[in-house]
């Protein structure tokens, strides 16, 4: 069966790695990872993309949790009939919605990276919230953060690195949970099964 997912880009390239470890026939059609800069425009994104693609393929997903749509998706994913990964954002999707809810309970100023935003946190926050030109406003924007947690899902030297250099970026000690990829990849077969 042909299927066609709509993904974040953010995650693209882990779903294809789920595919080929699970010889699935999907075609992934990824968008910016920056429009979770701009979540009001995941939604109509969302739509447009799944409109083009859905005529190509035998079945359709979508590849995002909620994302700070607030429910837009959920209508653009209703209307279109397809399901979507479970969960408010994605680290719900690696480490499991419970033990964000626990780690938020524990500490309401966390900051969460995951792989993919610890390698690109220069460019996807430090860039895009201006800190590159204003620096000064670092203390304004994470005032009320007291701690990183990094979610790896792959523990490596160079992405521990990568967290390290955010987390200092942002001047608070990291923490790391490793979560791996199980919560996704079961997330990617819940998503298209029948």
């Amino acid at each position: 069966m042909s299927i066609g997912i709509v993904a974040c880009g953010a995650i693209a390239t882990h779903i294809q790695e789920i595919a080929t470890a699970k010889a699935l026939d999907l075609t992934i059609y990824p968008l910016p990872p920056l429009l979770h800069n701009r979540p009001e425009k995941i939604a109509g994104e969302v739509d447009a993309l799944l409109i083009e693609i859905k005529a190509r393929h035998e079945q359709c997903a979508v590849a995002y949790a909620d994302c700070g749509t607030y429910g837009a998706l959920d209508i653009v994913i209703e209307r279109h009939g397809v399901k979507r990964l479970a969960g408010n954002h994605c680290y719900d999707i690696f480490a499991g919605a419970a033990e964000i809810e626990k780690l938020m309970a524990e500490n309401a100023g966390t900051y969460f990276l995951t792989d993919f935003l610890a390698k690109s946190f220069h460019r996807s926050v430090i860039v895009e919230l201006g800190l590159d030109k204003y620096p000064h406003l670092r203390d304004d924007y994470f005032e009320n953060y007291s701690r990183v947690i990094w979610l790896a899902q792959e523990h490596t030297p160079e992405l521990e690195q990568a967290a390290l250099d955010a987390a200092a970026l942002i001047g608070l000690p990291l923490e790391v949970i490793t979560v791996g990829y199980s919560g996704l990849t079961k997330q990617v077969m819940e998503l298209l099964a029948n």
